[in-house]
């Protein structure tokens, strides 16, 4: 009997030890790394957080925002992002997406006929908004990425944007056009994924050119 409990303590104690050693690994390796992103790269260990000219934080350049009046029409001095599945849930998912929370795609397949039907609707009345052909709206203007937190748009969708955001705002094609150049991110080692314009930092640099 006392072996046993002998034995039956031991372990206790052995395991024990073994949840407090691996609890400091864990609690200094985590401190390392933050400490290593801190110093090494503290804009993205920080959220890649962007701020206005007046310092104010109004977003990260890895989210997406959606550029909405109340009733989720576009605002048209905005450039606008790409649909996102990812709406908040305690507004009953009639809100604008991109809520980290719900982070997710449609998870509809190609063939589904309410995505068919509402892609179709989406592409007509962006083509009418932009004033371009149907064929001319891009896949991205009105897919959902599959997070739904995507920042990103193509150059393509942006460039039917630019008449109508130079015109709302006063502004040359021009002057907007060097804006979405200056916001576009070639494809990675030149050769990774495809180029992709940020509309949160492209819109907010809109807005400092007032």
């Amino acid at each position: 009997m006392k072996s046993s409990m002998s034995l039956n303590l031991r372990s206790y104690w052995a395991g024990f030890k073994a949840v407090i050693v691996f609890t400091v690994i864990v609690v200094v390796y985590t401190f390392v790394l933050a400490g290593i992103g801190q110093l090494g790269m503290p804009d993205k260990a920080n959220g890649s957080m962007i701020t206005n000219a007046q310092g104010e934080v109004v977003g990260s350049s890895l989210i997406g925002q959606s550029f909405t009046d109340e009733n989720g029409d576009a605002l048209p001095q905005y450039f606008q992002s790409r649909p996102s599945a990812a709406s908040d849930p305690e507004q009953g998912g009639g809100q604008p997406g991109y809520y980290g929370g719900a982070s997710s795609g449609t998870n509809k397949g190609h063939a589904d006929e309410d995505l068919i039907k509402s892609t179709t609707e989406l592409r007509k009345a962006i083509a009418e908004r932009e004033g371009v052909s149907v064929k001319d709206v891009p896949a991205d203007a009105v897919s959902a990425s599959s997070s739904g937190l995507d920042p990103e748009i193509s150059p393509e969708y942006a460039a039917i944007q630019v008449k109508r955001v130079a015109k709302e705002r006063g502004l040359s094609e021009e002057q907007v056009e060097k804006l979405v150049k200056e916001n576009t991110t070639g494809r990675g080692l030149g050769f990774i994924g495809e180029s992709t314009v940020n509309v949160v930092k492209l819109n907010l640099a809109l807005d400092e050119l007032e």
